[in-house]
């Protein structure tokens, strides 16, 4: 299918960046094999810095910003952070407020494909092309999440009921239009022969509030990273009833798409970019302090313990990949017929 094989291509060019990069950071791809403090001796500790997570509490940005915040501590490779929340229409407040930050070396937005499509969908002022881009940092799969105790049991049932009555399965998501919770039913839609226009998507501004309306049994369904449901799923307060990843996911119960029929693959994935303007010195040191992090023990175990696939693209090739990534989501929403 055209859509699968966009989406597909997407994670390729990704995974050859990737691979280029690794090319670039020989002294980071050495000092992996070393312990923590070994992967942080060429980076300048960073003092001062603070990480503004565009969404609420409890979100996968935030989880991604406190993980990226202990562990740059823990190596030693930066002194006391301060990570806050500026939540609002798909991060795009946040966006603003980064943006309006000219110069300031020491602050960081946790983001992701999420800001993307709300920059695109919510036709904010503030783009993505104005800040300095740092690092791409891991891929995400999707969760198809329902209550407990919901009548659908499995993705079949679920399907066969969405597509009998879409609107009367509504599904939830903590992205704008454009962010990887809606591209997900919405591909998953046109996958399965139900057209996108009919989908009855509700956003909700973080992964807490999304949790608490599945919960709440005021959804159908949800779309959300992996993540932001691995300990509701294991207490049993949510059922998982697939993953978007081409492989299962190790501590979700669940199967892929591509195993129960559907054929479409989908990762999200975040990352971190500072204010504009800032000096050479500042953007330099960052991504010398992120690139140290990538190689030591602390974060292979954030991977491993949060089932993030690392995905790492610093500098100069995440703001290529920026830009390809909104030329991307234009393209699929023009396609699904929602721009």
């Amino acid at each position: 299918m055209r859509m699968t094989t966009l989406v597909r291509s997407a994670a390729l060019t990704a995974a050859a960046a990737l691979a280029l990069t690794a090319c670039g950071v020989s002294k980071t791809d050495d000092a992996e094999s070393g312990s923590g403090s070994s992967s942080s001796a060429s980076a300048e500790k960073l003092s001062g810095l603070r990480i503004m997570v565009p969404n609420s509490p409890g979100s996968g940005y935030d989880q991604t910003a406190r993980a990226v915040s202990a562990d740059l501590q823990s190596a030693g490779l930066s002194g006391s952070i301060e990570v806050f929340n500026q939540a609002g229409a798909g991060g795009t407040v946040g966006l603003a407020r980064l943006v309006n930050e000219k110069g300031k070396g020491d602050l960081l937005m946790q983001m992701g494909l999420g800001v993307v499509g709300a920059s695109y969908s919510n036709k904010s002022e503030a783009k993505l092309t104005d800040t300095t881009p740092i690092a791409k940092l891991i891929e995400e799969s999707e969760a198809i999440v329902v209550a407990k105790d919901s009548p659908f049991k499995t993705l079949d049932d679920l399907i066969n009921a969405w597509k009998a009555n879409p609107g009367a399965v509504p599904v939830g998501g903590a992205s704008n239009v454009g962010g990887p919770d809606h591209l997900t039913p919405m591909l998953l839609a046109k996958t399965v022969g139900l057209d996108a226009k009919k989908v009855n998507y509700v956003a909700y501004d973080g992964g807490g509030e999304l949790m608490t309306a599945v919960l709440g049994k005021k959804l159908g369904f949800a779309a959300t990273g992996v993540s932001e449901v691995v300990e509701q799923a294991k207490s049993g307060d949510v059922r998982v009833l697939a993953v978007t990843s081409d492989k299962a996911v190790e501590g979700l119960d669940a199967k892929p798409l591509k195993d129960q029929g559907v054929d479409l693959t989908f990762t999200n994935w975040r990352g971190l970019v500072a204010a504009p303007d800032i000096s050479e010195a500042d953007k330099n040191k960052l991504i010398a302090a992120v690139t140290a992090l990538h190689g030591t023990e602390e974060w292979k175990k954030t991977l491993a313990d949060k089932g993030w696939t690392d995905a790492f693209v610093p500098g100069a090739e995440f703001d290529t990949f920026l830009k390809s990534e909104s030329d991307r989501v234009a393209g699929v929403l023009k396609e699904l017929g929602l721009a």
